[in-house]
């Protein structure tokens, strides 16, 4: 599996469906030592994974998690995830996205953001104060 580009754009976020699919995702940001970020189809509605113990020599910086949490905090008020959806501090996941195009949109803007770029993670959920 090819390293994902930075940023990673919604169409290339592996779609790590099942267990084999995920193995492989999981295990190829982990060989190449980078964050791992994945969309998985659960029924109707989509999860994104993203974890950052695939990538020990990174280290988030305390601005771009707070922008992160105040993001999934959103999403949560604004039921486009559901509650127990988690905002990290290593691993983040969003259960029950509606799309699969949104669900891509948001692995690749917290893609981003985990990398430092809180924009695209901005604009896919505006609003983020409580």
């Amino acid at each position: 599996m090819e390293p994902l580009p930075m940023p990673c754009p919604a169409d290339r976020v592996p779609d790590a469906t099942g267990l084999d699919a995920f193995e492989t995702a999981y295990r190829a940001a982990k060989q190449q030592r980078v964050l791992f970020v994945a969309v998985e189809s659960q029924g109707p509605r989509w999860t994104v994974k993203a974890d950052a113990l695939t990538a020990p020599q990174h280290t988030i910086d305390s601005a771009v998690y707070e922008a992160v949490r105040e993001a999934v905090i959103h999403l949560i008020r604004t039921r486009q995830v559901r509650p127990d959806s988690s905002a990290g501090p290593v691993y983040f996941v969003l259960h029950d996205v509606e799309t699969e195009d949104r669900a891509r949109e948001l692995a690749a803007a917290l893609h981003a953001a985990l990398y430092g770029d809180p924009e695209p993670l901005t604009r896919a959920a505006p609003e983020t104060s409580p």
